[in-house]
């Protein structure tokens, strides 16, 4: 039920479809990304999928690309619903911040206090739950719908079968996702705030921030005109997915929002309007084991680097639906990326476009890329070169890198590596991604400015 977080993309030029809200990027920015996203549709026989771009504190760009169904064809809309599925989690656990701070709870209660009958509850901690580092066995960790899912059932069969097992370890001591863990947390939402779980999301969070199109899909699964999930058996055709049986989503999983709704949950997190100081301390700092080891995982958020940024994302996996939602909180961006298939990795691929288009590079000369994609279609700026590599660029080596380079598109990744002296010249080495194939780039630099070399290399990663 849920995907790694993966760097990987194949984008190039392609036909789109949809509206673009109009908002704060540069038209030849759009134009960039529009054709990111539908190159990386085609690339995945991906049907759909919605994006939103937070910069600078706000929305800045919001569309649909594709189609919202397949059969009757219906295209997708920036008021089509998608299941977020796992991404759901950070929003639960803002709930339990929330009901922290109204001093109904603590995430150091034992679990014991709200579920005393689960396995270990006086051991467990509200937090560990949150955290993927209670231990209990996850129900839900295949990439397909079982059989017996496809049936309703409750948040207590679920705890019943897989939270009174045995603990995969003792608590605190490893970490390992686990769905399990958020129907424990819930509940104990649930029982502290005496409402449904999602009736407490929605009057205390949906409503403030005005998120206006949001639905429980664990009650009432997705329907036209909002998405519908699609998957494939190796590389046959697109079919529709299996719907979950209702009470399977529940806290692990249950909202349906469109892009520009979870980007309003993102503009809440980086302008921190939602929640006191201190719960935003919490949410966005990994817990760390019993060894003192750093997870990475904070609640319902993982933490990382990105090049060089701090970046707090999750990804989500439901039955049909695959969906990314990344923040960048020095940077004040945010990409939300929404799909409806469970095949291939176009959300993966598209946030990582997003990311490389929207975001300052950091440690990349501007004029280094530049280059690089001129190299692509042909084009040698002769001045940036010193005479040396002007007489290496001949008309012969120019086609091989226009013919080996141009059909991958324009680069997904472009990341330094390296830097230090030789031969009286600077030395930098950078790491590209184009066309989902990783590439190496080496530069010398003379100490007028001139490039001695740039040569490019096929990576084995």
């Amino acid at each position: 039920m849920r995907r790694a977080i993966t760097l990987a993309a194949l984008l190039a030029a392609a036909p789109l479809t949809a509206h673009a809200a109009e908002a704060g990027l540069p038209l030849a920015l759009k134009a960039q990304i529009d054709r990111g996203v539908a190159a990386a549709l085609k690339a995945n026989d991906c049907p759909s999928a919605s994006i939103a771009v937070v910069k600078d504190g706000r929305i800045a760009y919001a569309k649909a690309y594709g189609k919202s169904r397949l059969s009757p064809p219906l295209a997708a809309s920036n008021r089509t619903r998608y299941q977020i599925a796992s991404i759901s989690k950070e929003i639960v656990a803002a709930a339990a911040l929330i009901l922290q701070q109204d001093g109904k709870l603590s995430l150091d209660d034992k679990v014991s206090r709200w579920l005393p009958d689960l396995t270990d509850a006086d051991k467990i901690t509200v937090r560990q739950v949150l955290t993927h580092t209670a231990g209990y066995s996850d129900y839900w960790p295949q990439d397909y719908l079982m059989a017996p899912m496809a049936r309703p059932t409750t948040p207590q069969a679920i705890l019943d079968g897989w939270a009174k097992k045995p603990l995969d370890f003792k608590p605190g001591e490893d970490w390992q996702y686990s769905n399990t863990g958020y129907v424990v947390a819930g509940r104990i939402i649930e029982k502290a705030s005496g409402q449904p779980l999602y009736a407490f999301i929605q009057q205390r969070i949906f409503t403030p921030l005005h998120i206006t199109d949001a639905v429980d899909a664990d009650a009432t699964p997705l329907i036209s005109p909002d998405a519908i999930g699609y998957e494939r058996a190796a590389l046959g055709p697109l079919r529709p997915s299996p719907y979950e049986g209702k009470g399977w989503l529940y806290a692990a999983g249950q909202l349906g929002l469109t892009a520009e709704d979870l980007a309003k949950w993102d503009v809440s997190l980086l302008d921190r309007t939602l929640l006191k100081p201190e719960s935003y301390t919490a949410e966005f700092t990994p817990v760390k084991l019993n060894s003192g080891r750093d997870s990475g995982y904070a609640l319902g958020l993982q933490v990382g680097k990105d090049n060089g940024r701090t970046f707090i994302h999750h990804g989500g996996e439901g039955s049909g639906f695959l969906a990314e939602n990344r923040i960048y909180p020095d940077d004040k961006v945010a990409i939300v990326v929404l799909t409806n298939t469970i095949s291939g990795s176009a959300q993966t691929d598209i946030a990582d476009r997003l990311a490389y288009l929207v975001l300052p590079p950091k440690g990349l000369d501007p004029k280094v890329r530049a280059l690089f994609e001129g190299l692509q279609h042909g084009k040698v700026d002769r001045s940036a070169f010193t005479e040396n590599f002007n007489g290496y660029l001949d008309a012969k080596t120019v086609a091989d890198y226009a013919r080996s380079l141009g059909p991958l598109g324009e680069p997904t990744s472009f990341k330094a590596r390296r830097e230090g002296d030789r031969g009286g010249m600077k030395f930098h080495s950078y790491h590209i991604i184009a066309g989902g194939k990783p590439l190496d780039l080496t530069i010398y630099v003379m100490p007028d400015g001139k490039i001695e070399q740039f040569l490019i290399y096929a990576a084995t990663s």
